[in-house]
């Protein structure tokens, strides 16, 4: 089967260099900035730790600017990745959760403030809109539900999970060579097999 990787999506935007503005506040990364014919202009924008991009621009969608929404943002700490926002001057809303124990985030008349009550993975947020009403959303995972991750491919989202990801390796290694009685000379491999297998697990 192919590949079929969401790579880049279309924000709709009326102000391009006000979008740009925000986005780069944000502190994400500028991949192009492109002059276009007629004085327009291409931006795309990676979050941090994303393997997806934006763009903005001029003439690049029918959509009306601002009709983007509930565009969703990945975190391991809401709180901290909220309190990061707003020291950047983004209107952010408090974290709430699903009133009713489950994960609806669409719908205000069911939030409740606060995170998860048994801080679950999926089930804390936080909202946000770019100047043009673009919606984002920012959703706590901190384990995958099962079969979520491909056990064929293994990512980091930064140097620093890879260097957690490795401590984590290296203690489970430990038990494994008490456990043999014995040094284990693959371990390069032991290591591969077992953070492979817990981003598989989630």
């Amino acid at each position: 089967m192919s590949d079929f990787k969401l790579e880049v999506v279309v924000v709709p935007v009326s102000d391009v260099s006000r979008a740009a503005a925000f986005y780069r506040r944000l502190d994400w990364r500028v991949d192009a900035d492109i002059a276009t014919e007629g004085g327009g202009r291409i931006l795309q924008f990676t979050p941090p730790g994303s393997p997806a991009s934006i763009l903005i621009g001029t003439g690049l969608t029918p959509s009306a600017p601002g009709t983007a929404q509930f565009l969703h943002l990945i975190v391991s700490d809401i709180e901290a990745a909220r309190a990061e926002l707003v020291s950047k001057g983004v209107d952010a809303s408090a974290v709430f959760h699903d009133a009713g124990g489950g994960y609806n985030r669409f719908d205000p008349a069911v939030r409740a403030e606060g995170l998860d009550p048994e801080r679950r993975s999926y089930a804390s947020f936080v909202t946000f809109s770019d100047p043009d009403g673009n919606g984002w959303v920012l959703q706590e995972i901190t384990s995958r539900f099962p079969g979520r991750i491909d056990a064929g491919v293994t990512n980091f989202g930064s140097v620093a999970d890879l260097a957690e990801a490795l401590r984590r390796a290296a203690a489970a290694h430990g038990e494994h060579e008490k456990l043999t009685g014995a040094a284990d000379p693959n371990w390069p491999d032991w290591y591969a097999a077992h953070m492979a297998g817990e981003q598989a697990r989630g």
